[in-house]
């Protein structure tokens, strides 16, 4: 018994073989949309499991309400390893500011889990909402801002050891089937019209598959092959903030219909704790570790894929050459748009202090009494 022991743990490392140690206390989890949701759940799984969970939010560490949430999520687990970090989705600057603050980091900072499945969904009768760089949220935040975010990460993921088992856990559902790629525009809102969820999911999605040939065919120095693997999810049809506002059509009737209807939902919809076991699947089967990454998980269990386009090489070049250009053009114009703010505003805070300084040094003005007393 020992030697097939000792023997998995020199081709696989540690980590390889189960119960040898403490698996999850070892793994920091890198977890978007953590707070709500399916989310909320799997981080409160991991955290029961002794994970070091980081959740990535859009508010700032020090606000009240996260702090409180954090607190709890550590009393319940009885976990401490967990805290918050700062990523807002809806703003590539901040986005290129935590990535950079974490890539830059001798010797790199370990990386075994990210979890992407922070969503967002515009009803049908809902209004158009804008991220900070002007692009519409279903495209800003479910597709642009994942991939500028791996993008970023990306020398930090491939930095790793060979004996790590790196995951890259994303969230999809099986709307990506109606969208359209094809029919993207080169403007601050590229989805096509009546399909702008679909096609972000399906854009996400194509970009995985892509994003894992990026790290397979990098060549590590230790000549040993990539150990980084993405694994898409599908949790189902699950009772979410996001399900309620597509079933109520983002309308004050929509929802009453949804709240006469929760006897039907809570019969045919999964919980969130439900939908969270293919991501805890995904994260912790040990056969997903080997093989090839860009594998599709729903129902806890490999499924393919029922697009031809996910899988479409040259569809994902030109996706991929798309996604560069636009976040360039829109990085570039946030850095001129904050230059221009800061500098209005150093202007306006040294207007008050250049009234005040020329009062004290007591210069004349052509109207004051003193002068006209002269």
């Amino acid at each position: 018994m020992p030697i097939p022991v000792l023997a998995e743990v020199a081709n696989g490392g540690i980590t390889s073989v189960p119960h040898l140690v403490p698996f999850l206390k070892l793994l920091p989890w890198l977890i978007l949309g953590g707070t709500s949701g399916i989310g909320a759940s799997l981080s409160h799984q991991l955290a029961l499991r002794g994970a070091h969970i980081v959740l990535l939010t859009q508010q700032p560490p020090s606000d009240p309400f996260l702090v409180d949430y954090i607190e709890d999520l550590r009393t319940t687990t009885n976990n401490e390893l967990i805290h918050a970090e700062q990523v807002d989705l809806s703003s590539l600057h901040s986005i290129r500011l935590f990535a950079t603050k974490w890539v830059d980091n001798a010797p790199p900072r370990r990386l075994d889990m990210i979890v992407l499945c922070a969503n967002t969904l515009k009803p049908r009768f809902g209004k158009t909402i804008l991220t900070q760089d002007s692009v519409e949220s279903n495209w800003g935040i479910n597709y642009l801002a994942n991939f500028h975010l791996l993008g970023i990460l990306s020398p930090a993921i491939r930095a790793q050891p060979a004996d790590r088992d790196v995951r890259i856990i994303i969230g999809t559902c099986s709307g990506y089937i109606g969208g359209e790629i094809n029919a993207l525009k080169d403007t601050r809102s590229p989805l096509p019209p009546g399909k702008e969820y679909g096609t972000s999911k399906l854009a996400l999605m194509t970009f995985a598959q892509a994003f894992q040939k990026h790290l397979d065919a990098y060549k590590r120095p230790d000549k040993q092959p990539n150990n980084a693997r993405i694994i898409l999810v599908d949790p189902g049809l699950t009772r979410t903030s996001g399900m309620r506002r597509w079933l109520s059509m983002g309308s004050l009737w929509g929802l009453l219909f949804y709240l006469i209807m929760w006897p039907v939902w809570w019969l045919t919809l999964k919980s969130s704790m439900m939908g969270a076991q293919s991501f805890l699947f995904a994260a912790m089967e040990a056969d997903l570790g080997r093989g090839a990454g860009g594998k599709f998980i729903k129902e806890c269990r490999e499924r393919t894929f029922l697009r031809g386009h996910v899988k479409d090489e040259t569809l994902a070049k030109g996706l991929w050459e798309f996604s560069d250009k636009q976040v360039e053009a829109l990085e570039k114009e946030g850095a001129t748009r904050r230059a221009r703010e800061k500098k209005e505003g150093k202007e306006e805070t040294e207007a008050p202090g250049e009234s005040k300084e020329s009062k004290s040094n007591g210069v004349k003005t052509p109207g004051s009494r003193r002068n006209r007393k002269g």
